[in-house]
């Protein structure tokens, strides 16, 4: 409200973003007074259902946000905007998308929690999507046309109704983080798992630790104060998928030592909330990187000084090229191995976590798991790849056949003829022998 009133004031021109959530029925009208400088838009949080032909004025927008509104339709006046990257409509009411509605520079496309039953054919056409959010949607099956989009590198399709996954999805060249629980071509039956029942009256709840999309982890005392973190769910569609999903899939990982311990499965939660009991991890771990942000879309982001010994990235690469490797043993993809997702500590001991892109594909045919795993491997590589442009100078130049090895290692998992790529045991048997 308040943005609007500086907005009806005239107080914002020459903004370059804005944001209102406040009820809005229809685009306010001195918002076209920033045409030539409106870079960034978000209108989520609103009761809007359509968008005026004059929207194509806003030639400088490139990120636009329409979540949580009414609209049923995606709006064709979108592909007149000549700079718009990153287009959100998360939990509408879309049931149509339809052909060539979309910007032709479009990277970023959110469709979560909607009702769509199909893509438009033309979607092959946006050669620069890198990233497109489907979760929670009611698609049977995905357009050929796809398999143009040769640049797509993260595809969210859990919690739909798709029957198989195309053979030439799992060839895109790009694809390293992929979704796609909760449809009928995977297995979704978690079956003899033997984890403790805890009932939420013997826990008592400390504080937040953080918050993700699916869910509130906590600080808990259990039993004798045994300190836990107590993970509880929202149990609504997030980016990812459904949440019922993450806690199935990280129950049946089991365990490993660079995976967080699931100790139980909460019960008797007073609003009816599934929840996990996990280790509690040492206050000295850290996350590897930040999230992906609008300019770096599916990259992580790190600190301008972070830098790694060759130690330091052999030990971090070897950690995670075993967690990956015991998963894919499982018959679990992780779906989103990022360092954001990765816990270090001073020693460079590492953590994978956050299992709500996970899918279990154990029952699905071997060469569809054989090239599940390979494009989970693209994405341990942009992760190695990421590694080794921050190593230290001084080891960069004193171990340069170790790091000449660690790159053809790098190269290899990144090729784009997906079934070439090493598998996981592969990957790590080549940092063991590195770091022995």
């Amino acid at each position: 409200m308040q943005q609007l009133k500086k907005l009806q004031a005239g107080q914002l021109i020459g903004a370059k973003r804005v944001t209102i959530a406040c009820g809005l029925t229809a685009i306010p009208t001195e918002l076209f007074e920033l045409v030539d400088s409106l870079e960034i838009l978000d209108l989520s949080g609103n009761r809007l259902s359509d968008l005026p032909d004059a929207f194509s004025r806003f030639t400088q927008l490139h990120t636009l946000f329409l979540s949580n509104n009414n609209f049923h339709i995606v709006p064709t006046i979108l592909a007149t905007c000549p700079k718009l990257q990153l287009i959100g409509f998360k939990a509408n009411h879309i049931s149509e998308l339809p052909e060539n509605s979309l910007p032709k520079n479009l990277r970023w496309l959110i469709l979560t929690d909607n009702q769509l039953t199909q893509l438009p054919a033309s979607i092959g056409q946006h050669h620069r999507l890198q990233k497109l959010m489907l979760a929670g949607n009611r698609l049977s099956s995905l357009p050929m046309e796809m398999a143009q989009c040769k640049n797509l590198e993260l595809l969210r399709i859990s919690a739909n109704q798709l029957t198989e996954l195309p053979e030439w999805l799992l060839q895109l060249p790009k694809l390293s983080w992929l979704a796609f629980a909760a449809n009928p071509c995977t297995n979704n039956t978690l079956t003899d798992h033997t984890l403790a029942e805890i009932h939420w009256d013997e826990l008592q709840i400390s504080h937040t630790l953080g918050e993700g999309a699916s869910g509130l982890i906590s600080k808990a005392h259990w039993l004798d104060n045994f300190d836990v973190a107590l993970k509880e769910f929202k149990g609504e569609v997030t980016s990812d998928g459904f949440p019922a999903d993450e806690m199935a899939a990280a129950i049946a990982a089991g365990g490993h030592d660079h995976l967080i311990e699931v100790i139980g499965e909460l019960t008797g939660h007073p609003e009816q909330k599934q929840g996990l009991l996990l280790a509690l991890i040492a206050d000295d771990f850290k996350n590897l990187a930040s999230p992906p942000c609008l300019d770096s879309c599916t990259r992580d982001n790190y600190t301008e000084d972070a830098s790694f010994t060759l130690k330091q990235l052999l030990t971090i690469a070897c950690g995670i090229a075993s967690a990956a490797t015991h998963l894919h043993q499982q018959g679990i993809a992780h779906g989103d191995l990022y360092g954001h997702n990765i816990l270090i500590n001073e020693q460079s001991e590492s953590l994978l976590g956050d299992f709500g892109a996970a899918t279990r594909y154990k029952e699905m045919q071997p060469a569809l798991s054989h090239a599940i795993e390979r494009l989970e491997v693209r994405a341990f590589g942009c992760l190695l790849e990421e590694l080794l442009n921050r190593i230290e100078p001084t080891d960069s130049t004193n171990h340069q056949p170790t790091i000449e090895k660690l790159q053809t290692l790098q190269q290899q998992c990144l090729q784009e003829t997906t079934q070439l790529r090493p598998s996981f045991s592969t990957i790590h048997q080549v940092i063991m022998e590195v770091l022995l």
